[in-house]
């Protein structure tokens, strides 16, 4: 049985792509980051929860001394009922180019070649890094240093198309988790919560 490594943070998009490998009969091997996120403990119980049974046990690596000191509402939860949020406000310089360069060296690590991820092609104000254009150039730089290879099923794909495939498989879609300005409960109001309820309207799950 072939293995693969999964970055999983206990959101809709990365869950819904681990119930796609299940459904393949893969073995997965689950990478969680801590990158010292004002979430990240709910985010922890999360993805414990909703990942399949039949995952290898999830693996938690701390990132988080490389952001001490960042102003990001991401890192520094505001105080929603008094802090004014703004999109710009929940960046994080070169996240992802960290997230894919530390999952490529712990997976080369293990002997692991493939990596899953669950980007989305984001059109989020300063996410300049979630785009599919800025991933398909990750994948460039990959191809030139090492065997590990990435794979972003939704890379092209909209939040809506996510939620969709989510239903079909399955996936326990309540439990997920991916606010960026509330640690402990969905504001409904930050890019990501919007983007999520505008997907499950557009399904008819919401009203």
């Amino acid at each position: 049985m072939k293995t693969v490594m999964l970055m999983a943070s206990g959101g809709l998009d990365s869950t819904t792509v681990a119930y796609l490998l299940a459904e393949q009969g893969l073995r997965v091997f689950p990478l969680f980051f801590d990158y010292g996120q004002h979430c990240v403990e709910t985010e922890w119980r999360r993805v414990n929860e909703v990942l399949p049974r039949s995952f290898e046990k999830i693996e938690r690596n701390c990132l988080s001394d490389l952001f001490r000191g960042s102003k990001s509402r991401l890192i520094s939860e505001a105080n929603l009922w008094i802090d004014e949020v703004n999109d710009d406000d929940l960046y994080i310089p070169y996240r992802t180019l960290l997230f894919y360069s530390a999952a490529a060296a712990r997976a080369q690590t293990l002997g692991i070649l493939e990596v899953y991820t669950g980007f989305i092609n984001s059109n989020h104000a300063k996410e300049i890094d979630c785009t599919a254009e800025f991933m398909n150039k990750l994948d460039g730089l990959t191809d030139l240093i090492g065997p590990v290879r990435f794979f972003s099923p939704f890379r092209y794909s909209s939040k809506a198309d996510v939620a969709r495939e989510a239903l079909r498989l399955g996936v326990p879609i309540g439990r997920t988790f991916s606010c960026q300005a509330a640690s402990q409960l969905p504001c409904g109001a930050c890019p990501n919560c919007v983007e999520r309820l505008a997907a499950l309207r557009q399904l008819g799950l919401l009203a």
